[in-house]
């Protein structure tokens, strides 16, 4: 019974999209969505960032998708919509561009004349994706992907490496875009403001240094692989480092309502419910993290980074498999509290340092902070020709 509701309910949303298809398309119109309609971040956030900050007012109409629009009232120069609603399907039907992180379902149905980029979620992944992981993937996430990438029209690449990843495994053969990933240049960035406004948001003196430790989701129950010495590390960064340190932990959202079980200790604060990572990134003086593909970002920042990796040889036998070897890459490696706080107390600079630039040379690295201002002369383009340019300072 279920499933004939749900057949249903798609056949008639196909036939509200249809009729929808049939509205002009406004051509300053832009619809963003981020993680399925979960949050306001990752490129499309910065994207969005970008343009409102350098365009003259009115120029562009944004409208974000949202599955809780109240939760996201507060952000200005954009209006949302509810994640599904007729108004969705309306605004997504007359977008001249749409802009996501993630693959689309078969529920967005590409006009002629739109514009969809494809911005993904990660400068560079450690895990296979897509056709290089295949295999691992349930078969109804493969057609979507098949049928994403022939709606694509440009696919943001941050290095040499991902887009010879993207070439190779994404079912994509159209432009991709190599000028570095639009939530990085915030990484690069020195606004100086908006990083004390994150710390003052946090309620964290502006004068602190922060250590984040930001792990991947497990597929089991097993919390204790998460568990740190906190108050030790906090202890051995601030001998090595010098300052006064606080200990930001952010874990996957599965996670948020066990959180407190395992993140406590003085100058430790529970981060899980925050809602950007980058901005997270962009505050911190450490990184500690595992298989996620954060390190990538972070190394841009040429910040120490190290990778906690106690269940390794679990992880690598029966997860997918990787494009890098973890021990191989410029991070530091422990495989146990113990080890970690060694490599905190005899962490070389000089070494790390030496070991970042191989490594971002190794991958081509398209990094340059200007990956927004790249793509929004490219939208530019696409929405009014060569008649209008970005302007050159914010207004």
């Amino acid at each position: 019974m279920n499933r004939l509701v749900g057949k249903l309910k798609k056949t008639i949303t196909i036939l509200i999209i249809h009729v929808f298809n049939c509205f002009p398309i406004k051509n300053n119109k832009i619809l963003m969505m981020s993680y399925y309609g979960s949050q306001y971040g990752c490129n499309p956030k910065y994207i969005t960032e970008y343009i409102a900050q350098h365009t003259p007012e009115g120029q562009y109409d944004i409208v974000w998708a949202f599955n809780d629009v109240k939760k996201h009232e507060h952000i200005p120069y954009i209006r949302k919509v509810k994640n599904m609603s007729l108004s969705y399907f309306y605004e997504l039907c007359t977008s001249k561009i749409v802009i996501t992180n993630f693959r689309t379902t078969d529920l967005f149905i590409k006009r002629k004349e739109q514009y969809y980029i494809q911005t993904w979620h990660s400068s560079l992944r450690l895990k296979q994706i897509e056709k290089d992981a295949e295999d691992k993937l349930p078969k109804s996430y493969v057609e979507m992907a098949k049928k994403d990438s022939k709606k694509c029209d440009l696919l943001l690449s941050g290095c040499q490496f991902s887009t010879d990843i993207f070439k190779r495994s994404f079912w994509y053969d159209g432009e991709i875009f190599e000028h570095g990933t639009p939530r990085n240049d915030f990484l690069l960035s020195q606004n100086v403001k908006a990083k004390r406004n994150i710390l003052t948001s946090l309620n964290i003196p502006s004068d602190s240094k922060i250590a984040l430790y930001a792990p991947t989701f497990r597929n089991h129950q097993d919390h204790t692989i998460y568990e740190l010495e906190f108050e030790k590390i906090i202890q051995k960064v601030e001998n090595t480092f010098g300052g006064k340190w606080i200990f930001l932990v952010k874990l996957h959202p599965h996670l948020l309502s066990v959180s407190n079980n395992f993140i406590r200790g003085k100058d430790v604060l529970d981060v899980t419910n925050y809602d950007d990572i980058q901005e997270l990134l962009s505050v911190s003086d450490i990184l500690i993290s595992d298989y996620s593909s954060l390190m990538f970002d972070f190394a841009i920042t040429r910040k120490p980074c190290f990778l906690y990796v106690p269940d390794y040889e679990e992880y690598t036998a029966k997860d997918r498999k990787l494009y890098f070897n973890v021990l191989e890459l410029p991070f530091k490696i422990a495989m146990n509290n113990e080890e970690l706080l060694h490599k905190i107390i005899h962490f070389e600079s000089n070494t790390y340092s030496k070991d970042l630039d191989q490594f971002l040379f190794k991958i081509g690295s398209y990094e340059d902070g200007k990956a927004s201002e790249s793509l929004v002369r490219r939208i530019n383009n696409i929405c009014f020709g060569e008649s209008r340019e970005i302007m050159n300072e914010a207004v």
